[in-house]
This record gives structure tokens, C-alpha cells and sequence, in this order.
């Protein structure tokens, strides 16, 4: 795995009226701080990829559908630099994955419906000075391959 990701297994507790489902705690191991967070969303067959930050941490999880969340190591000092690593991120099988700074990271809705996914990022978007560096999703260096099935 990728130096510096973390997994967190995520319970859905039902009920009569519904379901709960705490994503993200401050005293969780992988929290560093609050900056903000949003939900993004995208149609079946969609890819959002590849962006990275040099200031923030993300910490994903889908909350409707089904995603296939890729991380690519982009640090030349880490020692799983070049490495990718893939996760399926949906409600059957919760799971939070914290990305570090620095490590590109992309989804692609591999389910029937519109995907939703929260991100609690560790500083607020900031529009005057955006911290996202980005790729196109078929990037050669990074050589992802979207249509895989895990």
C-alpha cells in the first residue's frame, strides 16, 4: 500500500427510519485537522482524474453507488513512490481512505446510479489559489487502467 494512505472500516448502523454512519472522528488515528468538507458527484461510466495537493490531505468516502477510487505515489522521497493502489468504495462495504498529500488520486463510477462521495479535506478550498495539480485521467506516466475490474 502506498506510504502514508490509511483505511478505516466504516459501520452502517440501520434502523426502522433509516441508517447512520459516522465517516470521520477528530480522534480517529488518521485526522489531522478540519479544513472543510463537500460531496462531488458523477454519472455512471464517469472518470474525475488524476489532481493532487501540495497543502491538504483528503479523506474519501461514497455514500451512494459504486466507486472505484485509484491513488498513484507521486513523492520521488517515498518509498512506494510510482506505486498505484485501487480500492471500490461503496454503502455494502464502508470504508474511509486517507490520501496524503502529494499522491494523485482519481475515481471512476463503476455502478448503475449517479455516485455521491464526502471528502473532509484538511484546509478549505481556497479559489484565489487553488491547491489542486492535475493530469489527464490516461496519463502514460501514470498508466492507469480505468476499465479494470477488482
Amino acid at each position: 500500500m502506498i506510504e502514508g494512505v490509511k483505511i478505516k472500516k466504516l459501520k452502517v448502523i440501520p434502523d426502522n427510519r433509516g441508517r447512520l454512519m459516522e465517516i470521520l472522528r477528530c480522534d480517529d488515528e488518521m485526522f489531522e485537522k478540519f479544513g472543510q468538507v463537500y460531496i462531488t458527484t458523477a454519472y455512471p461510466g464517469i472518470i474525475k482524474a488524476w489532481h493532487y495537493h501540495k497543502d491538504q490531505a483528503d479523506n474519501f468516502t461514497c455514500v451512494k453507488g459504486k466507486i472505484l477510487l485509484a491513488l498513484y505515489d507521486s513523492r520521488k522521497n517515498s518509498p512506494t513512490y510510482k506505486e498505484l493502489d485501487d480500492f471500490i468504495l461503496n454503502l455494502q462495504d464502508p470504508k474511509l481512505i486517507h490520501i496524503p498529500k502529494e499522491v494523485y488520486h482519481g475515481f471512476k463510477n463503476i455502478g448503475e446510479c449517479e455516485a455521491i462521495v464526502v471528502n473532509t479535506i484538511t484546509k478549505p478550498y481556497d479559489q484565489a489559489r487553488p491547491d489542486e495539480y492535475r493530469v489527464d485521467a490516461f496519463d502514460e506516466e501514470i498508466g492507469y487502467k480505468w476499465d479494470k475490474t477488482l
